[in-house]
C-alpha cells in the first residue's frame, strides 16, 4: 500500500478525494468507487499500488491505437479496479473485484522490472489497460517516468474521467490515449456506466490541447447508443475538434450484466462509419469485426488504401515518410509511416 495522491483531509478523518470526476467523500474505514483506494484514519491509501493483475505483449492495434506506431508492440499491464460500474463491462472479473468480492488481488511488481521487461521485448510503449488506469496513477506515474527515461511512449486506455489536476501530473508522460466515448447521452452515462458525460469531454478536449495522440472509441449498443443522430452529435464533436481524431466504432456483444441486447448488426458499425466519414472525420474505424473493410487506413484525401489490417495485424502499407503514396497527403499520427 502507498499513500494516494489527489486528496485532501476533513474534519472528522473523512477525506475528500479529487482523482476523478466521481469525487468520492470517503470517510474512515470506507474505499471511493473505485474500490481501490481506502481511508485509514484520515489517510488515503492506494491499495493496488505495484499490485498487477495483468502483464502482456500486445499489439498496440489490440489498444486500440491505429496511429500511433503502427504495427509495433505494447508491454500492457493492469491492477483491479475501475471508477465506473459499466453493466457491459468487458474484463469485469478484475475491473470490479474490488466492489463485487471486496477482493484486492494481484503480484507486487517494481515499477522498474516492467520498464525492463518492456524493454527487453522490444515493446515500444508502455499501455495501461484492461482496467481504469486512473485508479492505480500512483504506479503508473513512477512506471511512466521511467519508461521516458529509456526511450519507451507511455499509452492510456481509458474512460477519461480523471482531473484536470490528475491529467497534468500524468501529462508529463502520458504520449498516447485511447478514450472510450461510450455514448454522446448523459442518461447513457448515469444508467448504465455510473458517472456523467461532460467530464469524459472535457478530458479530451483537455488532452488534445496537451498535445497527446488521442484515438477515441465507442463500443455501440443496440438501442442504447446507436441512433443515427446521438452518432451525428458525437461525430460533429470529434470534427469540430480535429477531423483528423481517429473514431473506432466496435461491435457489441453480450456480456456481465447487460445479456438482454443483441450482438450489434454489422449494418449499425457501417451506418455509424458513413455518420463519420458525412461529418468530416478523416478516419473511422469498425472494431470486433475482422476482416471488415473499415479495419483499414485510406488517405482522406484520394482514398487510396495506405493501411490494410486484419484484426490486429497489417498486412501492407503504401506510405512513404507518413504520406499517401499516390497523392502525397500526410496522414496523421504518430510515427506513422
Amino acid at each position: 500500500m502507498k499513500e494516494a495522491m489527489f486528496y485532501r483531509k476533513l474534519e472528522g478523518s473523512a477525506v475528500a478525494c479529487f482523482l476523478c470526476a466521481q469525487s468520492c467523500r470517503i470517510e474512515p474505514g470506507m474505499r471511493g468507487q473505485c474500490g481501490v483506494r481506502e481511508n485509514r484514519d484520515g489517510t488515503l491509501l492506494s491499495l493496488v499500488y505495484g499490485k498487477l493483475i495483468a502483464q502482456n505483449i500486445d499489439p498496440i492495434e489490440k489498444k486500440p491505437l491505429y496511429h500511433f506506431y503502427p504495427g509495433t508492440r505494447s508491454y500492457s499491464i493492469a491492477t483491479v479496479g475501475c471508477n465506473f460500474r459499466c453493466l457491459f463491462c468487458q474484463n469485469a472479473d478484475i475491473s470490479q473485484a474490488p466492489r463485487e468480492y471486496n477482493t484486492i488481488f494481484g503480484h507486487t511488481t517494481s515499477s522498474e522490472k516492467v520498464v525492463t521487461e518492456a524493454q527487453k521485448a522490444g515493446c515500444a510503449t508502455i499501455s495501461y489497460t484492461y482496467t481504469e488506469p486512473t485508479v492505480f496513477l500512483e504506479y503508473a506515474l513512477e512506471v511512466a517516468e521511467q519508461a521516458h527515461e529509456r526511450g519507451i511512449r507511455n499509452v492510456f486506455v481509458s474512460n477519461g474521467y480523471l482531473t484536470g489536476e490528475a491529467l497534468a501530473a500524468a501529462g508529463s508522460y502520458l504520449d498516447a490515449a485511447n478514450i472510450d466515448l461510450k455514448a454522446f447521452s448523459n442518461d447513457f452515462y448515469v444508467t448504465q456506466c455510473g458517472a456523467r458525460l461532460k467530464p469524459v469531454l472535457r478530458t479530451i478536449e483537455n488532452m488534445k490541447r496537451r498535445g497527446i495522440w488521442i484515438e477515441l472509441t465507442t463500443l455501440l449498443i443496440p438501442g442504447l447508443n446507436d441512433h443515427p443522430e446521438e452518432l451525428q452529435q458525437l461525430a460533429k464533436f470529434i470534427a469540430e475538434l480535429d477531423p483528423g481524431i481517429p473514431w473506432h466504432v466496435s461491435r457489441f456483444h453480450p456480456t456481465h450484466l447487460l445479456t438482454d441486447r443483441p450482438a450489434t448488426p454489422v449494418a449499425t458499425l457501417h451506418l455509424a462509419r458513413e455518420i463519420g466519414k458525412a461529418a468530416g472525420l478523416h478516419y473511422v474505424y469498425t472494431g470486433n469485426v475482422p476482416g471488415d473493410e473499415g479495419e483499414n487506413t485510406y488517405c482522406h484525401h484520394c482514398r487510396e488504401l495506405v493501411i490494410e489490417r486484419f484484426g490486429f495485424s497489417i498486412q501492407r502499407r503504401a506510405l512513404r515518410d507518413g504520406k499517401c503514396v499516390k497523392c502525397g497527403t500526410p496522414i496523421e499520427g504518430v510515427e506513422i509511416g
